[in-house]
């Protein structure tokens, strides 16, 4: 595979299933309904770029730099971010469908989640400070020894989260999802 430096182009509908990607650097790229599901990405840098409508579940991400990349309306199981270069780890996600994922360890301060199915996600001692979670699915995603100071989870749903295991400090919450910090104590709350 040759390797390639690409700045501003476009990449529509292209399955990268039968021809892999190139490995290199892609800045400020859009990838527009491609398919990389169960590919290998690993080493590649994503620079400014942009993927919209694609499929990107269960490729493999070992190296892979993804700085300030925007997923909108992507594919995402089973990503394993924590295998990523942490070095500039920088992604948000709208409308997005990223359950299974992994972010165990990584730092992504300030992170938007706008839309997005997260169920089953690992963020176990994952930095959020400072993340959105908007109209989120947090069914079954683990947060343990995270960092969710001045995260904000008011229009979410689902979440379960310890406060003595996870730092929340100035976290937002709203009723009733705000119950999810009593999970585990197994009370019913009623009127």
């Amino acid at each position: 595979m040759d390797s390639v430096s690409l700045f501003k182009k476009t990449f529509d509908g292209i399955d990268y299933r039968s021809g892999p990607l190139n490995s290199g650097e892609y800045e400020e790229c859009r990838f527009v309904n491609c398919d990389f599901s169960d590919t290998d990405i690993s080493g590649v840098k994503f620079i400014n770029c942009e993927f919209v409508g694609c499929n990107l579940s269960v490729a493999k991400l070992s190296d892979t730099a993804l700085r300030d990349v925007k997923f909108k309306e992507c594919k995402l199981w089973g990503l394993r971010f924590d295998l990523c270069s942490q070095f500039g780890l920088s992604v948000s996600f709208e409308g997005c469908s990223l359950n299974n994922a992994t972010f165990y360890r990584t730092k992504i301060k300030k992170t938007s989640f706008i839309g997005t199915q997260l169920k089953e996600t690992d963020f176990s001692q994952c930095d959020l400070t400072g993340a959105v979670f908007d109209e989120c699915d947090l069914a079954g995603a683990m947060f343990d020894n995270s960092i969710l100071e001045k995260v904000d989870f008011r229009t979410s749903c689902n979440y379960s989260i310890d406060p003595e295991r996870n730092r929340i400090r100035k976290a937002k919450f709203s009723l009733p999802h705000v119950l999810g910090l009593l999970n585990k104590y197994d009370i019913e709350v009623g009127d």
